[in-house]
């Protein structure tokens, strides 16, 4: 048995002990990054831009800008990541004089906080939008579905254009997973669901595409690739049948992160057209 089905395992044996104690670890263990912090090449490239912290509700928001005269696009990395994850495409965009602002996420990179969540997230991109006016919003994965939130819950009037790379349709689908992976019993599943509704005021289902895509208005361009073994492809088809003004390209072999100068050339044509 692995590791990560042995921590299922007591989980599950402390559901019977105390569901909701079994719920507030399952979540924090579903919450907590693992991989997010800055490497010393990070830290060395980042400083190439002027760095800036945001704030909400005492959580600091680290912010990084790449100054140029063209529209402003705001870059939102996903899970297990940070603002460097971008250093490539954000070298392309420069070539092109864009105004680069990049953010990281909450208990990633230089930001604050300890846990991470989507609807947390949202409420980061929205501070970051509502100083730095994006035209455009590049979104990788859980980065992606945090951005429509933003968007469905806040606004953002400044954006005219949509990345999504990678996104997950469903918050559910994600527990899901999560739950499968660690072998979580149906007792551990049910309480980080009621831990979900009494924290966030929602269940997981909530956060689905009918809620925070179908209107979307700006113009908007979904790249997911067919072996993605992270988010299914089944969910950028979801989130195509719903976000109506937007466009899908599917690829393939380059797995979830995406990072490949074919997706970064599909962006840099989307947001020339």
């Amino acid at each position: 048995m692995n590791s990560t089905k042995i921590v299922g395992l007591l989980v599950n044996l402390l559901s019977y002990l105390s569901p909701k104690l079994s719920a507030r670890l399952a979540v924090k263990l579903f919450s907590t990054p693992r991989k997010a912090a800055l490497t010393q090449e990070a830290i060395g490239y980042l400083k190439s831009a002027k760095q800036k912290a945001l704030f909400f509700n005492k959580i600091k928001i680290q912010t990084y800008h790449w100054e140029g005269n063209g529209k402003t696009i705001l870059l939102v990395h996903g899970w297990d990541s940070n603002s460097f994850r971008w250093k490539n495409l954000i070298e392309l965009l420069k070539q092109d004089d864009y105004n680069i602002i990049s953010i990281d996420a909450p208990a990633h990179g230089a930001s604050g906080n300890n846990i991470f969540n989507a609807p947390l997230y949202s409420e980061c991109i929205h501070v970051v939008a509502q100083t730095f006016q994006p035209q455009i919003v590049i979104g990788h994965s859980i980065g992606g579905t945090a951005t429509a939130i933003a968007l469905k819950n806040h606004g953002m009037p400044s954006a005219e254009k949509i990345v999504l790379l990678g996104a997950p349709s469903n918050l559910a689908i994600s527990v899901g997973n999560y739950v499968n992976m660690m072998g979580y019993n149906k007792r551990v599943e049910n309480a980080m669901k009621q831990y979900y509704l009494k924290h966030f005021n929602h269940l997981p289902e909530f956060y689905n595409v009918d809620n925070f895509f179908a209107n979307i208005f700006p113009k908007g361009l979904i790249i997911h690739d067919k072996k993605d073994r992270i988010i299914s492809f089944k969910e950028a088809l979801d989130i195509h049948r719903v976000y109506k003004n937007s466009k899908l390209v599917k690829t393939k072999g380059l797995g979830h992160r995406l990072r490949s100068e074919t997706v970064y050339q599909h962006i840099l044509d989307f947001l020339n057209d």
